[in-house]
């Protein structure tokens, strides 16, 4: 499988605000590949730059190998669909599917053809002679995504395209944009700051943070295996452990934090290294005395129902709050108790890297 979009080295400055720093990222043809990051991380302004509305400052864009970052929107291979629909009020939901194809002189029985067949895939049949003010929201980006779809571009952009909906209309669209994009095989690079939609609909995830790519994975492999502290806690719940490594001994490390031991399987680390460690909260264990390994006392202080699953709030010696998640009817401990904390050494995820903190802060001396 080749790569159909290509980003190489790419920055975005405006003034003194860089928003994308040395981007590379490349994308797999037919894959459903995320970009998901908190506001201002970037994003949606490399979505832009692919799609044309904005130049990059330095670096390259390739689509199917070709540079594109000298070409006009209307000349590259790529639609984008954004949150606002953007549809013509005064046209029949057929007009708005049928304008692209209108535009480029495509034969009347063709288009009826083309328009037809994909207001079916979108499931609105039947909805040809309707406007849309007499369509609801979820309807309303059907169309638009259909509109996208007609040109049979080899790259569909999406921007945020749900962020309008209710939450169960969201959860709905994102599984018709999943069963339309895998029956299509079109590439799909999709903007969303939802973690849950990404995680449901990618197929890959590029995780940007102040205008850095942090990582790129599977969902399993972000939700797993996070390569930073960012993403250990911007991807679902977590609980963080600051530490420098004490020990070492065949692929295990001691690490000592503030209350004490804790421990985690690893290859790469080094005595003296400060390390973070994530563990998620459905990971945890726990004891009523300390080992070896683990040494580190917490009060039981709180418990929060969540539906089936229950989070268990204790609080370390230091006043920080970790969390242990069971299913409803689990054990878990009173409150007001002391318990140690532990997990198994393969469940924690020590993490090293520094190479992005250093790039921040170097940016941020280069503009200040």
């Amino acid at each position: 499988m080749g790569y159909i979009v290509e980003l190489e080295n790419v920055d975005k400055i405006y003034g003194e605000n860089h928003v994308v720093k040395s981007l590379n990222l490349k994308v797999e043809e037919g894959e459903f590949l995320t970009l998901l990051g908190s506001s201002g991380c970037g994003k949606t302004t490399t979505l832009r730059m692919i799609a044309g509305f904005e130049e990059p400052t330095n670096g390259n864009i390739r689509v199917e190998g070709e540079a594109i970052e000298d070409k006009e929107p209307y000349e590259r291979d790529v639609n984008t669909v954004f949150q606002s629909y953007a549809l013509f009020p005064h046209m029949t939901i057929y007009d708005n599917i049928a304008y692209g194809l209108k535009m480029k002189k495509v034969p009347k029985d063709e288009v009826q053809e083309r328009v037809l067949h994909m207001m079916d895939l979108v499931q609105l049949g039947g909805f040809e002679k309707r406007y849309p003010s007499q369509l609801s929201g979820g309807q309303k980006q059907r169309v638009a995504i259909a509109r996208a779809l007609i040109n049979r571009p080899k790259v569909l952009l999406l921007d945020e395209p749900l962020g309008a909906l209710d939450l169960k209309l969201r959860k709905q669209m994102q599984l018709e944009l999943k069963r339309l994009q895998k029956k299509l095989n079109i590439t799909f690079i999709y903007v969303t700051h939802d973690q849950e939609e990404a995680l449901t609909m990618s197929d890959r995830i590029a995780i940007m943070h102040d205008g850095i790519l942090d990582q790129l994975g599977t969902p399993t492999e972000i939700y797993e295996k996070p390569a930073t502290r960012f993403v250990a806690t911007f991807i679902g719940e977590t609980n963080i452990f600051d530490g420098a490594v004490a020990d070492v001994k065949d692929g295990q490390v001691q690490v000592t934090i503030e209350n004490g031991i804790i421990s985690a399987k690893d290859f790469m680390s080094k005595s003296g290294q400060y390390v973070t460690i994530s563990v998620r909260p459905e990971k945890m264990k726990f004891r009523d005395t300390p080992t070896t390994d683990f040494t580190i006392p917490a009060v039981v202080k709180d418990y929060v129902y969540v539906g089936s699953i229950i989070k268990c709030v204790v609080e370390l010696p230091n006043g920080n709050e970790i969390r242990i998640e069971r299913l409803a009817g689990q054990e878990l401990p009173e409150l007001g108790t002391t318990i140690y904390p532990y997990w198994d050494m393969e469940d924690a995820v020590v993490i090293h890297g520094q190479e992005q903190e250093m790039l921040r802060a170097m940016d941020s001396i280069q503009f200040s």
